[in-house]
């Protein structure tokens, strides 16, 4: 590629700027890839096919936890233990739950301790629900959320990081002790 003669240096120089263009791409790319976990029940497969393209599109790391067949019946509290432990077990860094409504998911979900679950319908919630709440699991209704919203949706939960205010670590202290608390007598 490279020559000592000045013009086959000058013939070179659009190779050399997109080879720096990808590098720069795939540095880029790497500082926002993520490990992913993520499944649905029957209910959320189609959308959940969906998601998991434009996961791979962007180059996160997927755990898969299916389903693949929306044609047999199946149950989303099964999705969020197994979404959920991976979160909890730093297999995954975030989770993708998807169901009908995403709200039998969002609740099974919170069973777990640790994991902060958010049903979000819309880009501001999924945004935030990460920035303020340092959600590490998001819920999605397949039969109530568009296609279209759902990726847009993902694009902002996924990039999206806990900003450490004072505030927000504060309000975060509080869950915790209600989830540590939850199973104390006079917690009924």
């Amino acid at each position: 590629m490279f020559s000592s003669t000045p013009g086959d240096y000058f013939n070179s120089y659009p190779q050399i700027t997109q080879i720096m263009l990808n590098i720069l791409r795939n540095l880029w790319m790497d500082r926002y890839r993520m490990r992913i976990a993520i499944g649905a029940d029957h209910a959320g497969y189609p959308l959940n096919e969906r998601v998991i393209e434009e996961l791979r599109h962007a180059r996160h790391d997927l755990i898969d936890f299916g389903t693949h067949d929306g044609s047999i019946p199946d149950d989303y509290p099964d999705y969020a233990k197994q979404i959920g432990e991976a979160v909890q077990n730093g297999a995954a860094e975030i989770g993708i739950l998807i169901c009908g409504s995403g709200v039998g998911a969002a609740v099974a979900a919170n069973k777990l301790n640790g994991i902060r679950a958010a049903l979000c319908g819309d880009t501001y919630s999924a945004r935030q629900s990460r920035e303020h709440d340092d959600c590490n699991v998001l819920c999605l209704g397949a039969r109530v959320t568009g296609v279209e919203l759902a990726l847009e949706i993902v694009r902002a939960f996924v990039p999206a990081r806990f900003t450490g205010e004072e505030r927000h670590r504060r309000r975060l202290a509080k869950i915790q002790a209600l989830e540590t608390n939850r199973n104390a007598p006079g917690n009924t």
